[in-house]
């Protein structure tokens, strides 16, 4: 009974709920959630150059060259016609930044090299506004983590934006009826 309890208090606090009366009550987070799922278990995102929950190195970063990390994508389900990348970064509740954006990447491309460029289409970036990569900077103390999350999707998103409009909720919004699968590869860095 008290594991049970314990564990309503705790979904109770992720929801951003508070126990004192009078607390106004947290924003809702109104970006779009599409988790990594796979209908078939076997979709991965991976990369040469780290390893689930590793360090991202330097060079991917504002401190090193701010190169785009290379990645590759398996298992994708069959109708799949397209895929987006993400990354990004939730600092706190009710908040997310994202640093990459790339939508429209054709079936037949399985991977990203580092710093490709005219594969699929760039969104914005919320560093700068931008529509390019734009490499993490952590800021403050403490280890900090990043998700790539690769989506195969049966279709090519509609988005009525331009590219300098296309921020990672209006894709995510604009995939959210369209997207087969989804993996994801957590890293971290530290200053």
């Amino acid at each position: 009974m008290k594991t049970k309890i314990f564990s309503l208090f705790l979904i109770f606090l992720l929801m951003g709920c508070t126990l004192a009366p009078g607390d106004p009550p947290a924003p809702p987070n109104t970006t779009p959630v599409i988790e990594p799922t796979s209908s078939n278990g076997t979709f991965l995102l991976t990369s040469p150059e780290v390893s689930e929950g590793g360090a991202l190195p330097k060079e991917f970063t504002c401190d090193g060259s701010s190169a785009t990390l290379p990645l590759a994508w398996n298992g994708a389900p069959t109708g799949t016609k397209s895929f987006a990348v993400v990354m990004h970064h939730v600092p706190g509740p009710g908040d997310t930044h994202w640093y990459w954006v790339v939508y429209n990447i054709p079936a037949d491309i399985t991977s990203l090299e580092k710093n490709s460029t005219g594969i699929g289409i760039l969104g914005t970036n919320s560093v700068n506004g931008e529509t390019k990569y734009a490499p993490p900077c952590s800021k403050g103390p403490g280890e900090k983590v990043y998700t790539y999350t690769v989506y195969a999707l049966s279709a090519e998103p509609h988005i009525s934006a331009a590219d300098s409009e296309v921020s990672r909720e209006v894709l995510l919004d604009a995939i959210q009826n369209i997207t087969l699968a989804s993996a994801a590869l957590n890293v971290t860095y530290t200053r």
